[in-house]
């Protein structure tokens, strides 16, 4: 009888036979190096500033907490009135969290999730950099990602030489199924998904389908169990979603037919949550 209170045997790196050819198994890298939430204070406070920035704060504190009950609408606290020193105060005590969103469009749109999900700063800037707007926004993610990444956004086949390419084989039935999702989409529908890691393609199939599809105004990175690069396309509602793991190889490769991917938006429950957060750190500073 084998004594269980030994480790098991012929489990493991070396205890299986070696391939008649020499070949090893080799597995690609899990992702690692999760980021989560961990409690900041400003370094310094000035006591001149923190009454200015206490307000802001339990703005932004209460627009999380009545979030889940007015439907999950977004609700905006402008910041362009308040003086550079409070700013930098909200800013330190925000962080940065994991989601960051660029609209390159005009005006530029650079937005930055805080530490608390849902909780997102967002800059409006002309060509010259310039600020035009400060706002914080509280919700799932910004409207105005939704309503600018499609603005113009047209679906347009390719034509028949690009599809008569040497190497082009699943890229026409792709884009087919694409037009086709793309057309018939409606807000709030559950999102339609090609996954290209598992579907069978060419390296010519996807060149054909980046430069059918082209590129929309807006980028969004995801970073928390390994990265996820989120790009708008140039076709309505379609959007480019790749997965990659903490050694920046890509694992997921896949193109989705929705409003905004899962993936980037913050749930109602981490907004609650982000209002006690809010809370709590107000308390400290206090």
């Amino acid at each position: 009888m084998r004594n269980m209170l030994l480790p098991p045997v012929g489990f493991g790196p070396g205890s299986q036979p070696d391939a008649d050819d020499g070949a090893e198994l080799a597995y690609v890298p899990m992702p690692s190096g999760m980021q989560v939430y961990e409690p900041r204070l400003p370094r310094r406070v000035d006591p001149a500033t923190l009454p200015l920035a206490l307000p802001i704060l339990a703005s932004i504190r209460d627009a999380a907490l009545a979030h889940a009950g007015n439907g999950g609408a977004n609700a905006i606290i402008m910041l362009d009135d308040a003086n550079p020193a409070v700013r930098a105060l909200i800013d330190e005590t925000l962080g940065e969290g994991e989601v960051s969103i660029l609209v390159a469009d005009t005006p530029r749109i650079e937005i930055q999730e805080s530490v608390f999900a849902g909780v997102w700063r967002m800059t409006r800037r002309d060509d010259a950099g310039r600020s035009l707007a400060d706002r914080v926004e509280i919700g799932a993610i910004p409207a105005v990602v939704k309503a600018r990444s499609f603005a113009g956004a047209r679906i347009v086949p390719p034509s028949a030489e690009a599809l008569a390419q040497p190497g082009v084989v699943n890229a026409p039935a792709i884009l087919t199924e694409l037009a086709d999702k793309a057309a018939g989409y409606r807000p709030g529908a559950t999102a339609h998904v090609v996954n290209l890691t598992l579907l069978p393609h060419t390296p010519e199939d996807l060149v054909l389908i980046e430069a059918t599809l082209g590129a929309g105004p807006t980028t969004i990175l995801s970073r928390g169990y390994g990265n996820c690069r989120i790009t708008a396309t140039g076709w309505p509602n379609v959007w480019w979603v790749r997965f990659y793991n903490s050694m920046d190889t890509l694992i997921l490769d896949t193109i989705e037919v929705i409003d905004i991917p899962v993936v980037a938006l913050a749930a109602a429950e981490d907004i609650a949550d982000s209002a006690e957060r809010i809370g709590e750190v107000m308390e400290a500073l206090a």
